[in-house]
């Protein structure tokens, strides 16, 4: 997440870091199937949904909840929300599946069945 974003605290002068739900929401962003096809414009979208998250969370400020809903249904947040996108998304460490090979060479349910009564 970009730091400085949210500034130096007042009183002890450091600078504020995000809170750690909001890191966790950033993350899940940033490694989301989707997130391949993000320009510059959804990142800053993203940033400004970000401060608004960090705000519920480090502040109680839950009156957020429902924009930061809004604007994360955007991107696809739910299985709803890419439904009525119609976006798809894949898992990329779901690749097809390889049939499993029988033993014996068993092709087929006939072809054992001659071997074993043979």
């Amino acid at each position: 997440m970009p730091s400085g974003v949210l500034g130096v605290d007042e009183d002890t002068g450091e600078v504020v870091e995000w809170h750690s739900m909001t890191q966790l929401w950033w993350d899940s962003w940033r490694t989301s199937a989707q997130a391949q096809t993000f320009t510059a414009t959804d990142w800053l979208f993203l940033i400004d949904t970000a401060l608004m998250h960090h705000t519920m969370w480090a502040r109680g400020r839950w009156e957020f909840a429902s924009e930061v809903r809004l604007r994360a249904a955007k991107f696809g947040a739910t299985p709803e929300d890419r439904a009525r996108l119609k976006l798809k998304v894949d898992d990329p460490t779901n690749g097809p599946q390889r049939p499993v090979q029988r033993p014996d060479g068993v092709t087929d349910i006939n072809s054992r069945r001659a071997r074993l009564t043979g």
